[in-house]
């Protein structure tokens, strides 16, 4: 019985020049992750990423903190969908703070823009359809056999989490529920066997439970 282990990258670089690099929480939440790993006893036989920078970094931190030897596969159907692309589309909300968006503020975009986005309304340069198809034939690509560490995004991984608790229309409602509360570096667990993919746990990130302020889902 073979096991994929989804990985959401750390936390990138929010408002920074390149969005796409771990900010320092990232690097750590990675860290974290890979010793805890480690401690558990996890021996990747495989790891598969996407081909964005923070995918990258992450399993790097991972790597080095959990003392891992693996080449990666860079698998570019694991990459997020365009959240620039998303999010130019909505109009952004009033902040209370002068050109300073809270959390909350930025949560309330990020709805609006997928919610646009998977009703279908307007023009994208990838449309909700297309990312679900991309997004399926990287985890048909993924091997189903020894213990697979995945390193991707949100986005992917709420909706593979979608797609083996849902189906059809369901699955696009249920992802976007999901895609709002996934962890930075948590994990989510399949196996698989003879009726293949189950899920077995969701976003799970105790390896920050001594750090409460490296918790972030953004």
């Amino acid at each position: 019985m073979g096991m994929i282990l989804m990985v959401r990258h750390g936390q990138a670089s929010w408002g920074a020049d390149d969005y796409d690099a771990l900010s320092d929480n990232g690097h750590e939440q990675a860290r974290l992750l890979g010793f805890a790993m480690a401690a558990r006893g996890i021996v990747p036989t495989a790891v598969v990423h996407g081909g964005m920078r923070r995918h990258r970094e992450t399993w790097g931190g991972m790597a080095e903190a959990a003392g891992w030897d693996l080449d990666p596969v860079v698998d570019e159907g694991w990459a997020e969908y365009d959240h620039d692309d998303v999010l130019s589309q909505v109009e952004p909300p009033a902040t209370e703070v002068e050109g300073v968006m809270s959390p909350r503020e930025v949560q309330t975009w990020v709805e609006a823009g997928t919610d646009r986005w998977t009703a279908g309304h307007g023009t994208y340069l990838e449309s909700f359809g297309a990312f679900a198809d991309r997004v399926d034939g990287a985890l048909a690509r993924t091997p189903r056999d020894g213990t697979v560490v995945v390193v991707t995004s949100g986005g992917p991984i709420a909706l593979v989490t979608a797609g083996l608790l849902a189906e059809g229309h369901e699955r696009t409602e249920l992802w976007k529920r999901l895609n709002i509360v996934c962890a930075n570096t948590g994990v989510t667990r399949a196996i698989a066997g003879r009726r293949g993919l189950s899920l077995v746990t969701f976003n799970e990130d105790t390896h920050l439970d001594a750090h409460p302020k490296l918790r972030t889902y953004r």
